[in-house]
């Protein structure tokens, strides 16, 4: 009976634990925004505070800034080779870009690997990624507020604004459903 009673306890106390955390995300997320609706077509899309803009390398070492993408609805996905929620969460970014990208869609992929392009070119053609990945540089990791898991996804509007922050594996439907809003 004790040892039932024991672990009991140490469920309770894990759902507890994992709860609060659950909970910090969410305010995290929360916090990026100026509102606490978490519907963007019902908020005034001026309220959220503008994508810092960046000048980081592809993979044949060309200057790439966000600011290119201007007018555009932009996914901007912190990631890594050994993520394993990134893994899950790539083939997803790959279908929505097929989808959409001539409807006005990027989704742009920071890879967060520190072992560079030697980790990540063969990673992007065994997963078959076709939109734009580029290298992060710690200037960026902390114009973005740091990013303390991965993977880390701003949705970015039409007009620059970062209209959420997502720590953690989203599925598939959660992001067309962001996109189709926006669009």
């Amino acid at each position: 009976m004790s040892k039932i009673f024991l672990v009991s306890i140490i469920l309770i106390a894990g759902f507890v634990f994992f709860s609060c955390d659950n909970q910090a995300q969410t305010e995290e997320t929360n916090s990026v925004q100026n509102t606490e609706q978490k519907d963007t077509t019902s908020q005034d899309q001026d309220s959220f505070k503008r994508a810092p803009d960046f000048a980081l390398k592809n993979s044949k070492g060309e200057t790439v800034r966000l600011s290119s993408f201007e007018d555009k609805v932009i996914i901007l996905n912190f990631w890594a080779t050994w993520c394993g929620p990134c893994r899950r969460e790539i083939p997803g970014f790959v279908n929505l870009y097929k989808k959409y990208n001539e409807k006005g869609l990027e989704i742009v992929g920071v890879s967060v690997d520190q072992n560079g392009w030697d980790a990540v070119t063969p990673f992007i053609k065994n997963y078959k990624v076709n939109y734009p990945i580029l290298m992060f540089n710690y200037q960026v990791v902390k114009d973005y507020g740091g990013i303390r898991g991965i993977p880390t996804t701003f949705i970015i509007n039409r007009k620059g604004k970062i209209v959420e922050k997502i720590v953690g594996l989203q599925p598939d439907a959660y992001f067309e459903r962001k996109v189709k809003e926006l669009l």
